[in-house]
């Protein structure tokens, strides 16, 4: 058993920062060396007065603006939760990483960064070798339900012959820069023309789950699609971090396909809005899998996405201390599982 605590660093402290440091402030063996973030009403504040959560024998972490400040020769992990694409990401990471610190990164892409960006990919594969660390991205989806999970259900499958995979789910849990991404609030016409100027990122993360899937089946996607839709509310919708009008956008729904040998082997449905409730929508996580045996299951409701995409992060810091240096996926690394006794115990 590891003797020292697990030091961990985050940058980004909105509603998944916020949330990881929570978790890791519940878990033993853990101790949080820095918090950076920009927020004017967090800056050189006591991250327990911003949690109101107990200090009990913890020092006290005052949250900084500059990460050169935050990242020291004592950390052994940063979670980075500022980003959904790699090429915004990639600065973070790559200085992360030549401080010669492990990464998780909460971007979407950064779960399958070869999908879209191989030569980043390979550039930060190399870094982290160079430096003798490791980074990841992972959260609920992509890292989860659409793509690892799935990759798990066909363990037990001599034949795959088609994927069907729905995540129906709730947007309230998440932060500012998922309803922007989702365009949460605006008007039909305002989404029309984001769409129509390709600045609707909606749902971040089908290339990198298509492709995680089919990578790990050995399966070579000839040809990748993506639609996408408004999600229109009949009445006001409020979640802590987003807005809706009534007439307006709550909400995206997505859909996605894998051509392999000229057929769809991979579909991919995924609508999802702040406060389903409102329009009578379950959430839930399905999964349909053709081939023998034959494979379905179903998650009512939906697992949580932000609570699930907290927990995947911090679930996967011990993972990721373990592993070989290199730029690491989902399908690299051993599955994740909660953390319910000491973290240092799980540190090789």
């Amino acid at each position: 058993m590891r003797n020292n605590s697990v030091k961990v660093a985050i940058w980004g402290f909105g509603a998944m920062g916020s949330g990881m440091a929570k978790m890791i402030l519940d878990k033993k063996g853990f101790e949080i060396t820095g918090i950076c973030d920009l927020n004017p009403n967090y800056v050189g504040k006591n991250i327990f007065d911003i949690l109101e959560v107990e200090q009990k024998d913890h020092p006290s972490v005052f949250v900084k603006n500059n990460i050169d400040e935050v990242v020291t020769e004592d950390c052994d992990i940063v979670l980075l939760a500022t980003d959904s694409f790699t090429k915004k990401a990639f600065p973070k990471i790559k200085l992360l990483l030549e401080k010669k610190v492990n990464v998780i990164s909460t971007a979407e892409e950064m779960a399958y960064p070869m999908a879209q960006n191989p030569d980043l990919a390979n550039e930060l594969n190399q870094i982290a070798k160079a430096n003798g660390v490791t980074v990841i991205g992972t959260g609920i989806n992509p890292g989860m339900m659409m793509d690892l999970l799935v990759v798990c259900l066909t363990g037990v499958m001599k034949d795959v012959e088609k994927i069907t995979v729905k995540r129906v789910n709730s947007l309230s849990p998440f932060g500012k820069a998922v309803m922007e991404e989702q365009g949460v609030g605006i008007t039909v016409k305002e989404f029309t023309e984001r769409l129509n100027n390709n600045d609707m990122a909606g749902h971040v993360g089908f290339h990198e789950s298509v492709n995680m899937i089919a990578d790990a089946l050995k399966w070579k996607v000839e040809k990748f699609e993506q639609q996408m839709q408004p999600i229109i509310t009949e009445v006001d919708r409020k979640s802590p971090y987003g807005f809706a009008k009534a007439g307006n956008v709550c909400g995206v729904s997505m859909t996605s396909q894998g051509y392999v040998d000229g057929k769809v082997k991979i579909d991919m449905y995924h609508p999802q809005q702040i406060e389903p409730q409102y329009s009578g929508t379950n959430t839930g996580d399905y999964i349909e899998i053709d081939g023998s045996p034959v494979v379905n299951m179903a998650i009512n409701p939906e697992i949580d996405g932000g609570i699930g995409t907290i927990a995947m992060c911090v679930n996967m810091i011990p993972h990721v201390i373990n592993a070989r240096s290199g730029l690491k996926t989902m399908i690299d690394l051993p599955v994740p599982r909660a953390i319910m006794g000491d973290v240092r115990e799980m540190i090789d």
